[in-house]
């Protein structure tokens, strides 16, 4: 009997020396774990141009991959077979990969457009079926403001499925404007007209170059290419006021635009 009581203390005492290791094990390793994931995140906010976003997905990821080796090391000292719990865990991995599948690409694709930064918080982009201003770039879903002050959230994989036109890439952008006459109209007058039109207007980055030159002979009109380079936030702006300045000055200078129509003629014939 004194043997039997014997044999079951001194299983108890193993468990419990085993528990204890384990309990301490977690607690040291979770202090370890932020430690070397603070590290991390440092030496990664050392580089320059790393987004705010990536650093702390990366954080987030970073510490919980740890974690996991803390608990599966933790486990083992408490004598849980690990084996058998990364086989549940792969299981469980696979089915939950399986029902979230467009949660995990747009997953993905978060993961891309923060660490390739196609765009940028401010761009105005046009991607996955909308134009607007990129608000939040988040790891799911990225958020654009509109023209006219819609919210719109549009899942990341509609995103990096297709093309991205980001506007503000540059700093400058080239405005380009198509301008027709007739042809009963003096061509180098127009021309001149169209390049003092844009040299007057201070917006235009002379030093880049002006265009004014004739693009084509159109069914009903004569056709110049007008483009002239502007900084970025400029462009809108100088688009609309050399289109009103261009129909203005034609009208002062008796230069007439033309407009589709069609003849029609009548034929009456005799009875």
């Amino acid at each position: 009997m004194e043997t039997s009581i014997q044999t079951v203390s001194d299983v108890i005492g193993v468990y419990a020396l085993n528990i204890a290791a384990a309990i301490v094990i977690f607690v040291i390793g979770k202090f370890l774990a932020r430690k070397l994931t603070d590290f991390f995140v440092k030496l990664m906010n050392k580089k320059k141009n790393v987004d705010e976003t990536l650093l702390s997905f990366l954080d987030d990821i970073v510490y919980y991959i740890l974690m996991v080796v803390v608990i599966l090391t933790s486990l083992k000292q408490v004598g849980v077979d690990t084996t058998s719990f990364f086989a549940i865990l792969g299981a469980a991995g696979l089915a939950i990969g399986l029902a979230l599948k467009d949660s995990l690409g747009n997953f993905a694709s978060g993961v891309m457009i923060i660490f390739f930064k196609p765009f940028k918080v401010g761009d105005f982009v046009e991607a996955g079926g909308v134009a607007g201003t990129v608000q939040e770039v988040g790891i799911f879903n990225t958020e654009f403001k509109t023209g006219d002050n819609q919210k719109i959230i549009v899942p990341n994989g509609a995103i990096t499925g297709g093309n991205i036109k980001n506007v503000n890439a540059h700093d400058t952008r080239r405005v380009d404007l198509i301008v027709g006459i007739g042809y009963d109209d003096d061509i180098k007058k127009a021309k001149d007209v169209l390049n003092q039109i844009v040299e007057a207007d201070e917006r235009v980055l002379k030093e880049k170059g002006i265009t004014v030159a004739v693009s084509e002979l159109a069914n009903s009109s004569v056709n110049f290419v007008v483009r002239a380079w502007v900084n970025t936030p400029d462009y809108w702006a100088v688009k609309f006021d050399l289109t009103e300045n261009i129909k203005l000055t034609f009208d002062k200078e008796g230069i007439s635009i033309p407009f589709p129509q069609t003849d029609v003629h009548v034929y009456k014939h005799k009875s």
